[in-house]
């Protein structure tokens, strides 16, 4: 039941029963703008949009809180990124907002200004991510009826061209290295783990008289900790392949480095604990590079180039996918497809022969091979069909 009426103070209340039960009140200047709110409200009513205006009204970085408190499931890696963007762009913008008041050209425009403060691509879409999750979550918990977070153009990721190490620079690069960390170079150069990969392999999942490693744990660095964890997909759960060549160089490793018990760490920092790779970076990383002369390089295009020696030796893009620890052979393909040995010339000669088989002999009927049929053709048999 809704009605309008004038109120002492001379503007008019919008009165309904809302869906929990509670009568709500609205005060608006003019009687129609009463009458079309209440009509808006019987509309979202009927719709199921309705939502209670007072939970609107409550701030973003209060919702904020809420919703961490109720965050489960969530890698600490991943929920330290998502703070982060959190602090750093999305609550200074939008923190005191009610989350009834942030609108779809509010966010656009809060893109639009990250943009052009110079941050790269893919920050701002890391960003927007991040206040999308939180204003979907608002949307389930019956805060506000639909996100703002919709139809927003984003900067274009360009992506970064990825750099290959020869053979040659990769022993290069090795032997610029600190000895405790030269038989990790050749083994990520040719075996493709991410560096946490690399950091949380244990001597017991090395095999190496099946010259093969089983990847089944990471260590990330967060906020200073160390945090052990299985990968982040069940594809990062796998068995990469060791080269021979490669498996000599990790057994000396091993017999200089480690004890070899099965949950010693087979790449240790210097003090023996888990490898911090940050400060591996800067201490070690940096100065190698400069050494081989092969600045700038990441310690991820270690990987690049595993996949691309892999490609190489003639490994399929199934077993790419497999090894590099990828949910699909579609991003294999998207991201090396480049790299994979081309079939233009055979497809162009095949066709070309195709082109240049004599004509059939002309007659009144055409011979199509078909597969079984409702008429009783078997697969290989050919089918008489007159020609029109």
């Amino acid at each position: 039941m809704s009605h309008v009426r004038k109120a002492p103070s001379g503007r008019w209340e919008a009165r309904y029963r809302a869906p929990d039960g509670r009568e709500r009140c609205q005060t608006f200047p003019t009687k129609r703008e009463a009458v079309r709110f209440l009509e808006r409200v019987g509309t979202d009513v009927q719709r199921g949009d309705w939502r209670d205006p007072v939970q609107a009204r409550t701030r973003l970085d209060e919702w904020v809180e809420r919703w961490w408190a109720t965050t489960v499931n969530l890698r600490p890696s991943s929920r330290a990124r998502d703070e982060s963007y959190m602090r750093n762009h999305v609550l200074p913008a939008f923190g005191t907002h009610a989350l009834g008041r942030i609108s779809q050209l509010d966010v656009r425009a809060w893109v639009a200004d990250l943009t052009a403060s110079g941050l790269a691509p893919a920050t701002v879409h890391k960003a927007y991510q991040t206040l999308a999750k939180v204003m979907r979550a608002a949307v389930d918990g019956d805060l506000i009826a639909q996100s703002p977070c919709r139809n927003v153009d984003l900067p274009r990721i360009e992506r970064e061209e990825m750099r290959f190490l020869t053979p040659g620079e990769i022993v290069a690069l090795a032997d610029a290295m600190p000895a405790r960390y030269r038989a990790m170079v050749i083994f990520d150069g040719y075996c493709g783990l991410r560096m946490g990969e690399l950091a949380g392999l244990r001597c017991g999942r090395v095999d190496l008289l099946r010259r093969q490693v089983r990847v089944i744990e990471t260590a990330v660095e967060v906020k200073g900790e160390l945090i052990f964890n299985a990968p982040k997909t069940s594809a990062g759960n796998r068995t990469v392949p060791v080269p021979a060549s490669v498996a000599s160089a990790l057994a000396e490793h091993l017999g200089r480095f480690s004890s070899g018990g099965p949950d010693d760490l087979v790449f240790p920092g210097a003090d023996g604990g888990a490898l911090r790779v940050n400060a591996w970076r800067a201490r070690h990383w940096q100065p190698a590079i400069k050494a081989a002369r092969l600045a700038p390089l990441r310690p991820h295009d270690l990987r690049h180039t595993a996949v691309s020696l892999w490609i190489a030796a003639g490994a399929s893009p199934k077993q790419i996918a497999t090894w590099a620890g990828h949910t699909s052979v579609a991003l294999v393909l998207d991201r090396y497809g480049h790299l994979l040995p081309g079939h233009e010339e055979a497809v162009l000669a095949a066709l070309d022969g195709f082109a240049k088989t004599p004509p059939e002999p002309a007659g009144d009927l055409l011979a199509l091979p078909v597969s079984k049929n409702p008429a009783g053709f078997s697969r290989g048999e050919s089918a008489s069909v007159p020609l029109a």
